[in-house]
């Protein structure tokens, strides 16, 4: 496994987003134990929740809980494993999402999501997206009282834009550590933050980074057909006899050093395919390919 920088701490260059394993189509406990325990011997060291992360009708802080048990039940070393969750989202009954980022509300968020990962001290903290409803820095404001209580150790931005980056750096200074937006070869409209975030020394953790590459049977699901933009991904995935899915991941490493994707998976193998990306070097030719 290759490593980057969050912070002064170093974690594994291909992150794991858990969240396939609470939502909708969720595996058994079982399959879901297995599956982080399979990134974690793969050297994955970066795993990303949310308290947000449940099925519609069920109980916040689903995929929180689940982690801490899947930790718990390791049974090699956890050393260097950082746990990073979000709040300011919740879900409603239709399955829709919701947005609450007033400073009462993160501040008791983030006490509950302490109290379900069972630590000392939450590693990372992410604001999940910005309240329209409510006046950025004081979300921010919250932000800081938790680093000054140590309740959570650094904190990270979801779903912002530049200037809500630069507004969050002047307020939480060098312990603002990290930016989570969307972004993949399909998706760049965070191509402007994800400049900023190198400039600024943040790291850049992409959700949804295998965008415009088909689903295969390793998320256990149906294959979909992938964009014939992206075919590129799969010629360089035949003539390397990987999945297209590595060849996305590590295209998305060579776009820039803060990077760390943060791909889910609800199987063993696709967390383990996933996680072989780190070492996947494109050379110019095969990018070339690439869109």
């Amino acid at each position: 496994m290759q490593y980057r920088a969050l912070g002064d701490l170093k974690v594994s260059a291909i992150g794991y987003g858990a969240m396939p394993l609470s939502i909708e189509g969720r595996p058994d406990e079982s399959r879901a134990l297995a599956t982080v325990h399979a990134a974690l011997d793969a050297g994955v060291t970066l795993l990303d929740t949310a308290d947000s992360y449940y099925a519609p009708g069920g109980n916040p802080g689903h995929n929180e809980s689940l982690l801490a048990r899947a930790l718990a039940s390791y049974g090699s070393s956890l050393d260097g494993v950082l746990v990073a969750t979000k709040g300011g989202r919740g879900r409603t009954d239709d399955g829709d999402w919701s947005v609450d980022g007033r400073p009462e509300h993160l501040k008791r968020a983030a006490k509950e999501s302490l109290g379900r990962l069972g630590t000392d001290a939450i590693g990372l903290y992410q604001l999940h997206k910005p309240d329209p409803a409510v006046p950025f820095a004081e979300s921010l404001g919250a932000l800081r009282e938790l680093l000054d209580e140590g309740v959570i150790r650094l904190a990270g931005l979801s779903n912002v834009d530049e200037a809500q980056i630069r507004q969050a750096r002047d307020i939480l200074g060098d312990r603002l550590v990290s930016v989570q937006n969307r972004y993949s070869a399909a998706v760049r409209d965070a191509e402007p933050e994800l400049r900023l975030t190198a400039e600024l020394g943040l790291a850049f953790l992409p959700w949804s980074p295998l965008g415009g590459i088909s689903r295969s049977s390793l998320d256990g699901a149906s294959a979909v057909a992938a964009d014939p933009a992206f075919d590129g991904f799969h010629t360089v995935a035949r003539e390397r006899g990987v999945s297209p899915q590595q060849v996305a991941l590590a295209w998305l490493l060579g776009r820039s050093p803060n990077v760390v994707p943060i791909p889910g998976g609800s199987r063993p193998e696709s967390v383990r395919d996933s996680a072989a990306a780190a070492d996947l070097v494109l050379d110019d030719d095969e990018l070339a390919l690439l869109p």
